[in-house]
């Protein structure tokens, strides 16, 4: 692909634009989404999308050609493609997250899983942390950078999802702090078994028969691996609390994320298997009970 087909002149931008904001609010779709795919793929700053300032600049370099956008513009539109997909990225903590559809696009509320194993390992800033079922490998990314004494372990069963961590890692210059591994669970951890200082995860929680409830954008496009949980939703969660006690040191912290109104029932879990203590529900910003915290007893 010649280069020229990247070179869009301001006007066509911004012609594009105007056009695509009212596609965009004809199909419920956020028009802000426009203004930051283009921040993205066209390098516009927020200042100069506001005041249509580029409108007037000879020329201007994308990423892919503007038909091409345009096309994964109406998939935006026709069959809910998120637009992280489009662009690829999305911003995560202090991050610029790469992303596809082998991997869940990241939450905002997942961040807070970072600050809580930051609070909860204030004594022990060092050691071996896993972060199970990694996907684009956030948990690990953020974890690394909190934790620079520690070395992180992290897992996922897809091998597409490890090549986009592992990109990340090296994107962002905390390769070296992290080791990824192919696998179910702890498995390929087996030989660390009761060194970890910490584990994270973020696991699938959907109840099966949810799935199909869910935004089109999610139920359509993001892989289903990372989102089914089982009947109830808990058999990844109920698979870590009774395996994790063999790979945890004593004092060792256990962190997840769940879905609202699972607390109970993880808490229950929790206090059965009889190996955890300091049990805690943590809310999230919106106030859902969404995040379980423990440690080896």
């Amino acid at each position: 692909m010649g280069e020229k087909h990247l070179i869009v002149s301001g006007l066509q931008l911004w012609q594009w634009r105007n056009a695509a904001h009212q596609a965009a609010g004809a199909t419920d779709v956020p028009p802000m989404e426009v203004d930051w795919l283009l921040q993205e793929v066209a390098g516009l700053d927020r200042l100069a999308l506001r005041l249509e300032s580029f409108k007037n600049w000879p020329q201007i370099q994308l990423q892919l050609p503007l038909e091409e956008l345009d096309q994964l513009w109406q998939r935006r539109l026709n069959d809910r493609l998120p637009v992280q997909y489009i662009a690829g990225v999305t911003p995560w903590r202090n991050f610029q997250i790469a992303v596809s559809s082998a991997v869940l696009i990241p939450r905002p509320e997942t961040e807070c899983l970072i600050d809580l194993a930051v609070a909860a390992n204030a004594s022990n800033p060092s050691g071996h942390w896993a972060d199970l079922g990694t996907g684009s490998g956030v948990i690990a990314l953020g974890l690394a950078d909190v934790l620079p004494k520690a070395t992180i372990h992290a897992v996922d069963y897809s091998l597409e999802a490890l090549a986009i961590a592992q990109a990340n890692a090296d994107n962002l210059s905390l390769a070296d702090r992290i080791k990824f591994y192919q696998g179910f669970w702890w498995e390929p951890l087996a030989f660390l078994k009761g060194q970890f200082s910490g584990m994270v995860s973020n696991p699938p929680y959907i109840p099966t028969s949810t799935l199909p409830t869910l935004q089109p954008e999610v139920v359509n496009h993001e892989p289903h691996l990372a989102l089914d949980g089982g009947a109830d939703g808990l058999d990844c969660i109920r698979h870590l609390i009774e395996i994790s006690p063999s790979y945890l040191r004593s004092g060792g912290v256990w962190l997840i994320e769940m879905m609202a109104g699972q607390a109970d029932a993880v808490r229950e879990l929790l206090q059965n298997q009889g190996n955890y203590c300091k049990i805690q529900i943590h809310a999230d910003l919106a106030g859902i009970e969404r995040f379980a915290l423990a440690y080896k007893s």
